[in-house]
């Protein structure tokens, strides 16, 4: 019977993951999970080079919170980009080994990562509280990568454009594109600047339907390099410019949920609603789900649910002080011409913003 279980367990993971096996999981799974695990420590790392270098730049110049941009003088702020450019790279290369559901909640690492670095160099006590959060989103990380779904074998760009055009998927995008447009025209003019869930909604909606897009996008480059040329498809062409379109929207109104209210409510928020869709879209249309067993999918959810708690507690208690309570307002105070909150709480930067994927840590 056992051996029974084991060669059936076996069958259905080949179908999925196409190479050899380590503990379990297929060879594309591994590289997914390494890919997600090095752009969670890249994207981590670059806000605190990045603050470094806007820290630096703003003692001997005009600061960028007050519309200044010596910072681009500064090679120190450049290192940050560029390693938060390498970060995304290997996030998008990760969709295109392993499922979404693997890949999005993993996102939630860069902030342990930011959080452990800032309190190394940048001085900013990590609180208890703090801590615990960061060993819930560790515990929620391990839980979906134990139990999260094979990806499944795909020989063509086609065939992903041949899932997007399934009726379940496209009944889902419809109502994603209506949601969006409904938000943008009617709700946005009138509660944009008060209720933080409107820009936050578009940029979470639409940026579900951007990492099916990613993830089809790097599969067809995938099998490229490969030497099976999707190039040469036009639907390879249609998923890029639906990825540019997707991008620049979400950058829009991400902008703007940053420059309107407080980054440490803006991103738990937007971690929340992200991730939660581009799960969804992803059981819709690579039916992730359908190579599971019940156990499998409540233990996914529970470490999905884990993750998110740990990152709602590292940012309610980021700014707290033994003692005392957090100060976080939803919405960011008006700032005099220092650049600085009536409270002395300086003003975050848009140039701190937050990758595309996934909130990660604004700092």
């Amino acid at each position: 019977m056992a051996t029974e279980a084991a060669s059936t367990s076996g069958a259905a993971g080949a179908g999925g993951g196409g190479g050899s096996w380590v503990e379990g999981m297929s060879a594309d799974n591994i590289k997914g999970l390494v890919l997600a695990l090095s752009s969670s420590f890249f994207i981590g790392a670059s806000f605190i080079v990045k603050k470094k270098g806007l820290k630096k730049a703003g003692a001997s110049g005009v600061r960028a919170g007050v519309g200044g941009y010596s910072y681009l003088y500064e090679p120190l702020w450049w290192a940050g980009m560029i390693t938060m450019i390498v970060g995304e790279v290997a996030n998008f290369a990760a969709y295109a080994f392993a499922p979404a559901i693997l890949v999005t909640p993993l996102g939630a690492l860069s902030i342990i990562i930011s959080a452990v670095l800032a309190d190394i160099m940048l001085k900013e006590k990590l609180h208890i509280f703090g801590i615990l959060g960061c060993a819930l989103c560790v515990v929620g990380s391990t839980t979906i990568v134990l139990h999260a779904p094979q990806e499944r074998e795909i020989e063509s760009v086609a065939e992903v454009w041949d899932l997007a055009t399934e009726p379940a998927f496209l009944f889902y995008a419809a109502i994603v594109l209506a949601a969006t447009f409904v938000l943008i025209f009617r709700f946005i003019p009138q509660y944009g600047q008060t209720h933080i869930m409107v820009y936050i909604g578009v940029c979470s909606l639409v940026g579900s339907l951007s990492v099916m897009s990613v993830k089809a996008l790097g599969i067809a480059l995938k099998l490229t390099f490969s030497g099976m040329n999707q190039l040469i498809y036009p639907q390879t062409w249609m998923f890029t410019i639906f990825v540019v379109a997707c991008i620049i929207t979400q950058m829009n109104y991400l902008n703007k949920a940053l420059d309107t209210f407080n980054t440490a409510v803006v991103s738990p928020i937007y971690y929340t609603m992200f991730t939660s869709l581009t799960i969804l879209a992803s059981v819709i249309m690579f039916k992730d789900w359908d190579r599971q067993n019940p156990t499998q999918i409540v233990t996914e959810m529970c470490g999905f649910v884990t993750i998110l708690s740990g990152t709602f507690l590292l940012h309610k208690t980021k700014d707290m002080v033994d003692g005392l309570p957090p100060t976080l307002p939803i919405r960011i105070p008006k700032h005099d011409e220092d650049g600085y909150a009536a409270e002395g709480i300086p003003l975050r930067s848009a140039t701190e913003g937050l990758p595309l994927r996934s909130p990660r840590a604004a700092e």
